[in-house]
């Protein structure tokens, strides 16, 4: 019976035990302590509450071997990483298993997919998540920078911004969003470059999450895109501190203001290269920034004529 009283109490539910402690401070009362909070049963008085678990995060199944509890919640994948994966051929020890045993496996995943999504908007999350990952691996970018990716997307999904356009072109807009909220100097021609569409169909879905949703997107200057450029074009110290201070000193005059700003940071590379002797031609700065010769001579005219 005592084994039966065990297996009917579930693992969430409040299992109270007597105290170890005084008796209650207010009436002597009698003190009970659960997984939550320390009680008297006479007056009610909380006397702890919100008690900590000091016990390890893993569990151990056997005297040598020690398995964490799983994986902690990400917004990357549609189920925050609550799925289900069902093996193939061996079993959690890694031991073989019968063939009767893989073919139950194999109905077992089958059926498991046939039932994964509850919605089609499901599916389509899913698909837009795996699409916001894959643009953040071919970016590098940070683990912090996809996660707000996806839950842009997310956001987009829900605010109905799907309907009517490409989820291949949100996820890429996502991305693009979450690296201009960040600041960070990446150009749509990159995202464009690994995407699937259009840069069309990828400016257009930024507008629209930019108009909807409200980003709090930084103004791109052309500071932002210095040390970017000055790496690609292996550009040494002073070459960079130079350009950055044309840069900045054009930005506090007013001569950025609708200005593309890699042009504008290529413009200075290439004026800082000139006067420190290193012989940076036009058209790598231009191929490097994305750009033309033309807008390069263009700013680096307007620096010499109202910055330097």
């Amino acid at each position: 019976m005592a084994i039966r009283g065990i297996y009917e109490t579930g693992f969430d539910e409040d299992v109270q035990t007597e105290s170890s402690g005084n008796q209650c401070p207010e009436c002597n009362g009698h003190v009970t302590t659960n997984v939550k909070e320390t009680v008297c049963e006479d007056c009610g008085l909380v006397i702890e509450e919100q008690r900590l678990d000091h016990g390890p995060e893993w569990r151990a199944y056997d005297a040598e071997e020690r398995e964490r509890t799983g994986a902690p919640l990400t917004a990357a994948r549609h189920d925050r990483g609550l799925s289900t994966e069902i093996g193939r051929g061996t079993d959690a020890n890694g031991n073989e298993l019968s063939a009767q045993k893989r073919r139950r496996l194999a109905r077992m995943r089958r059926e498991q997919t046939r039932g994964r999504w509850r919605s089609k908007a499901e599916q389509n999350l899913a698909h837009g998540l795996g699409e916001v990952r894959r643009l953040a691996s071919a970016l590098e970018l940070s683990e912090s920078v996809r996660d707000q990716a996806c839950q842009l997307f997310r956001s987009a999904q829900n605010q109905d911004l799907l309907r009517g356009r490409s989820i291949e072109a949100i996820a890429a807009a996502s991305v693009y969003g979450a690296c201009r909220c960040n600041g960070r100097s990446q150009l749509l021609d990159d995202i464009v470059a690994v995407a699937t569409v259009e840069e069309s169909r990828v400016t257009n879905a930024y507008k629209t999450l930019n108009e909807e949703l409200g980003l709090p997107a930084k103004p791109a200057t052309p500071t932002m895109y210095i040390p970017r450029l000055a790496s690609d074009l292996d550009c040494p110290g002073r070459i960079r501190r130079r350009a950055r201070a044309l840069a900045e000193a054009a930005e506090d005059a007013g001569v950025t203001t609708g200005v593309h700003p890699a042009g504008f940071a290529a413009a200075c590379l290439y004026k800082a290269g000139q006067e420190a002797g290193r012989w940076l031609t036009q058209t790598e700065i231009a191929e490097v920034a994305n750009t033309s010769t033309a807008t390069v001579r263009n700013h680096r005219d307007t620096l010499e004529e109202q910055v330097v």
